[in-house]
């Protein structure tokens, strides 16, 4: 029997919480590898989904500054092709991208129609990604999101949760603003858009850039204070966090500095999108605890 969803990225968090769904099937390396674009061919036309949730992206922002052409593969080349081949086997091809493909300069949060304009190689290459996804296959629908955190994988709140346990002091950025975004909860909004086709068949209104993020915004040290405090109600130690500016952790690759997005559209056209934030970091924060070995 054919996977119902197919969803790539392997162990990433959005691939880890969307498996806990029913009907979904997730592939990772090697078994389907943007630097090896035959086996995107095999992987789909082997499971013949019904939808295709790109989960697999280049996401270590920095490395990606020295190691351009695996990034371009990871997020645009890929992407694209992939695209290309559900249109023709007629699968509902949903991508994920990110709120790095815009400055950060608008002092607002951004809508899907603000032109993009990328300051890092991964952001120009999402970016890329996003028109070259659309151009290959017009009727894909493209989520971008921001700041996910979940109790797997890598990602900043479980980073703070376990630095804290270890370090008396933590330092941490203050001037970069965002929308926290749990990985259980975005893989609830992609469920609910896909019930929404099933029940109605494809609409055309339906493709398109969407954004899906936490409800609400937050400093990096914020989060960080919130996960932190979150950890101590589990008898974790409440190390002191001292706020920081972007110029005192320099980085290879330029962050957006309010990179804040609007999600009024994914709820008008699916009537859905990710709730507030703290209480997901609150729940994150928790099942972390409860896993952490004695």
């Amino acid at each position: 029997m054919h996977p119902s969803i197919l969803v790539t990225g392997g162990t990433g968090q959005l691939a880890c919480a969307l498996a806990a769904h029913a009907g979904v099937t997730r592939v990772g390396r090697p078994d389907i590898d943007f630097d090896r674009p035959d086996t995107i061919d095999t992987i789909l036309r082997v499971n013949c989904p019904a939808f295709v949730v790109n989960a697999a992206a280049w996401t270590a922002v920095d490395a990606a500054e020295t190691h351009v052409e695996a990034a371009e593969r990871a997020n645009h080349t890929g992407p694209a092709r992939m695209a290309a081949l559900c249109r023709e086997l007629n699968i509902t091809f949903i991508h994920i991208s990110t709120d790095y493909v815009f400055s950060g300069d608008k002092g607002a949060p951004y809508v899907e129609t603000d032109p993009v304009d990328p300051r890092s190689v991964y952001g120009r290459t999402k970016a890329e990604g996003e028109q070259a996804v659309l151009a290959a296959n017009p009727d894909s629908i493209i989520l971008r999101t921001a700041w996910v955190y979940s109790p797997y994988n890598r990602n900043f709140v479980r980073t703070m949760v376990e630095a804290a346990a270890k370090r008396p002091k933590l330092r941490v950025v203050s001037d970069q603003i965002g929308n926290p975004t749990s990985a259980d909860a975005l893989a609830d909004v992609i469920m609910q858009i896909i019930a929404c086709i099933r029940d109605t068949g494809w609409k055309t209104d339906y493709a398109g850039i969407y954004h899906a993020t936490g409800a609400g915004h937050a400093s990096w040290y914020e989060l960080a204070c919130a996960a932190i405090k979150a950890a101590a109600r589990h008898g974790a130690p409440t190390p002191a966090i001292e706020p920081i500016t972007t110029a005192d952790w320099p980085t290879p690759a330029r962050r957006p500095h309010d990179a804040r997005l609007d999600c009024t559209r994914l709820k008008q056209v699916f009537d859905c999108a990710p709730g507030p934030w703290q209480p997901e970091v609150e729940r994150v924060v928790a099942e972390l605890m409860a896993h952490k070995q004695p």
